[in-house]
């Protein structure tokens, strides 16, 4: 290690930090290091000669016009440094530690200014996600709990389902998987690929699938509509309805939604459009927990999923149209000799079977708007 040498391309307070390492190691007193430290400092910064301390030596070195530049420079780089989420490659840790860096090098010490900062580091593509984390740095009083407000920041920004990416959805109340198979179809109704709640890994291929909104790129509480397709199968998460003619209960139907195998209520499917002209695949979603919650949704919220019937049981057109909610239970249904945990929609009370807990599986990277 030689000594360090001082050329105004570091912050005079770290460099007689390092110095004073420097001496200490080889076992240099204060008197003989000061010398040296007068020594090791650039010809082109010009020192006067009563410097006789290292407080001393290390004011005069901030009077330099040399520090004034490197203070603007580093002020220029904290104005232009961005924030990168992981999902796209970045990495939280170096970003805050050059964050704390650039604040100190350009002597920015005033908390208003570094949240001021912080806050222009977030890309504009998050939005109104910035807004959120504006107002959790109000009451903060220290650069220290600026940066864990941050870290808490970056771990929110981890969790939040992004449009398209893979999820697993979990029945809350038995802990099985909403999950398809490719081309394995009911035996009833539709005669659509079949869906089943399972006791597999959230891991297995037969139990993602791949969420999208509706011309959003996060999916936010009470306005979001969306859609799962089954990735394996990139079939659509779906009730259908056949277009036939029947006489039922005084009712001239031309639509019927398929009933469920076993417990009679609405059949849900796995289909895509080019197979069926009569089919709702927009689901809307509600926090189970909290009532009229507010916000994005994230990993591991616990949720209802609805959507919304053109038509009721007896095949009459509803006006506003009828919401049904997707729910499993313990009723099972067969397909040749394989038995599965039914899946269906239904109007009935809301209860427990209703919950689904929604788990990121791998987050889709933002989209820049």
């Amino acid at each position: 290690m030689g000594i360090p040498k001082y050329d105004g391309n570091i912050h005079p307070n770290e460099w007689i930090i390092d110095i004073q390492k420097y001496f200490k190691l080889k076992k240099i007193d204060d008197v003989d290091g000061l010398e040296i430290a007068i020594l090791s400092v650039d010809p082109t910064i010009s020192l006067p000669t009563e410097v006789d301390s290292f407080g001393k030596l290390c004011n005069v070195l901030k009077e330099d016009s040399s520090f004034t530049i490197f203070k603007n420079t580093n002020e220029k780089m904290l104005d232009s440094l961005k924030y990168i989420p992981e999902n796209k490659g970045g990495n939280t840790s170096k970003f805050t530690s050059q964050f704390k860096k650039l604040c100190y090098n350009a002597e920015i010490n005033d908390i208003e200014e570094q949240k001021k900062y912080l806050y222009n580091s977030l890309p504009l593509y998050f939005d109104s996600i910035s807004i959120e984390f504006y107002k959790k740095m109000e009451n903060v009083d220290s650069i220290n709990k600026l940066i864990k407000e941050f870290e808490d920041f970056a771990v929110y920004l981890s969790k939040l389902i992004v449009n398209e990416s893979i999820v697993a959805l979990k029945h809350v109340a038995t802990g099985k998987y909403l999950s398809s198979i490719n081309n394995l179809s009911y035996n009833t109704g539709s005669s659509s690929q079949l869906v089943f709640a399972a006791e597999n890994s959230k891991f297995s291929p037969n139990s993602l699938w791949r969420i999208k909104f509706n011309n959003n790129e996060l999916a936010t509480y009470g306005s979001t509509y969306i859609t799962l397709q089954h990735v394996r199968s990139n079939k659509f998460l779906v009730i259908n309805y056949g277009k036939l003619t029947y006489y039922y209960s005084g009712i001239n139907s031309e639509y019927c939604y398929h009933k469920s195998p076993s417990a009679n209520h609405t059949e849900v499917s796995c289909d895509n459009i080019t197979n069926h002209s009569y089919w709702v695949k927009d689901w809307e979603f509600n926090h189970a927990k909290i009532g009229n919650h507010q916000g994005f949704l994230k990993s591991n919220d616990i949720i209802n999923l609805r959507i919304k019937k053109f038509y009721d049981n007896n095949g009459a057109r509803c006006q506003d149209g009828q919401y049904e909610f997707l729910r499993s239970h313990d009723i099972q249904f067969t397909v040749g000799n394989d038995t599965f945990q039914e899946i269906v929609c239904h109007n009935e009370r809301l209860g427990g079977n209703d919950e689904w807990c929604i788990e990121l599986i791998k987050q889709h990277t933002w989209t820049l708007i």
